[in-house]
């Protein structure tokens, strides 16, 4: 077993990559849980259900035109697009995750005595595909 430093991490979003803008990011899933517990039973039994989860990704405000975060994911709100996460950067043999999403916020938050940042909530939509680059 080897630890994996996030700083190699690549993100792309709409095919634009959006690595050296994000600090953070993250892919969580989850599955929907159904209470099928019926009489007679001690304790709750559950059944799961249809998968779903979030991806989010933040960084610091560049004002770059065209390919920054704001020129990049501002026109994206509201709409589907691909997203593509590799948690160990590029390179033949490392994981990647491939996902539809619905972009469903930019944040951008301005601190009296700190940089601008940014920040962004997508809900997936669909299974998340993983693969070996």
């Amino acid at each position: 077993m080897a630890f994996v430093h996030g700083k190699d991490t690549f993100i792309s979003l709409n095919a634009a990559n959006l690595s050296t803008f994000v600090n953070t990011s993250e892919l969580s899933r989850e599955a929907d849980e159904h209470d099928v517990t019926t009489y007679g039973k001690g304790a709750h039994v559950v059944a799961g259900g249809l998968l779903g989860g979030k991806a989010t990704m933040s960084g610091i405000y560049e004002n770059t035109a065209g390919t920054g975060p704001r020129a990049v994911i501002r026109p994206l709100i509201g709409t589907v697009v691909t997203l593509i996460r590799r948690p160990e950067g590029t390179g033949a043999g490392k994981p990647q995750d491939s996902a539809s999403v619905h972009v469903k916020s930019y944040v951008e938050t301005n601190p009296v005595a700190d940089m601008v940042a940014w920040s962004c909530e997508m809900t997936l939509s669909d299974v998340v595909t993983s693969t070996v680059q």
